[in-house]
């Protein structure tokens, strides 16, 4: 394996730092922090506790947080063509998640500077491993919206997915999203995820009505930061052979067959849904055409 261990100059390093437990810093990220000409951080008064704890003291640290972004660029492009060492941290976890950082990467990237990741901690991904819920396919969504109605709008859009779906939650407003939770998804099984690596971590795990309850039992529960996993849309598994080959029994009835007539009779073979197999011939023809 080809470990990059050397700290490279005129580079911007995007370092994952830990999400509540300050244990959770991987090795390199602290090489790459130790050696940082300048780090620009979300908020400087946190990342000081990360760096105090490991005796680190970069010469320089500036803000670079969603106000300032962009008028950060210039800065970080004149650090790098001096050959500087850039760091650029959140608050915790990886940046640009739900964080500061898209429009300097992106603005990096279209003129050609190098920019290197150093990974670690992610809430969402921390949450995932240990939910319960399947992993193999998920969409993370940021932030819930604020108001209600763009809440329950997100959430019915979800509806008929099927993959996990991941948001994040404040303290001032999991209860009134596990209630948005409720009135689209009252049968979903949900995973809250509380204040993860820290002292009081916890899962809640049920639907949100249940999991409303005891935060409206307990109005100190509210209090920290959460990760909402919400499962999916449960497929239907049909062991019938006739329906797992819904393409192979239209692709044969396509032969002999106009297309509204084939898809009739596929229905009747599969017990599948005419829409579904429809596509599915438009799609065949397109294929043979």
């Amino acid at each position: 394996m080809d470990l990059k261990n050397k700290v490279e100059s005129g580079v911007l390093y995007i370092v994952s730092t830990p999400i509540g437990n300050l244990k959770d810093i991987t090795l390199r990220a602290l090489d790459i922090l130790k050696e940082a000409s300048i780090i620009f951080a979300e908020d400087t008064r946190v990342s000081r506790q990360l760096l105090q704890k490991y005796a680190i003291t970069p010469p320089k640290m500036l803000s670079c947080h969603e106000h300032n972004e962009k008028e950060r660029i210039s800065q970080i492009i004149t650090a790098l063509d001096n050959n500087e060492v850039v760091v650029l941290v959140s608050d915790a976890g990886t940046p640009l998640i739900s964080d500061p950082g898209f429009i300097i990467c992106q603005n990096l990237r279209e003129k050609g500077y190098k920019i290197v990741p150093i990974p670690g901690v992610s809430a969402l991904i921390t949450a995932l491993s240990a939910s319960g819920l399947p992993s193999d396919a998920f969409q993370f969504h940021g932030f819930f919206p604020v108001k209600s109605t763009a809440r329950l709008n997100l959430l019915n859009s979800i509806k008929p997915l099927h993959m996990t779906h991941i948001f994040y939650e404040s303290t001032h407003r999991i209860t009134s999203t596990l209630e948005s939770i409720n009135n689209v998804l009252a049968d979903r099984c949900i995973v809250v995820a509380k204040e993860l690596t820290k002292q009081y971590e916890h899962f809640f795990i049920g639907n949100a009505a249940e999991i409303q309850q005891k935060f409206n039992d307990d109005p100190l529960l509210c209090k920290g930061e959460f990760v909402i996993l919400i499962q999916g849309e449960q497929q239907t598994h049909n062991t019938d052979d006739t329906s797992i080959n819904s393409e192979h029994v239209l692709s044969v009835l396509l032969r002999e067959l106009p297309l509204k007539q084939a898809v009739k009779l596929a229905a009747d073979i599969t017990g599948l849904k005419k829409n579904s197999l429809y596509k599915k011939a438009l799609a065949l023809e397109a294929h043979d055409k």
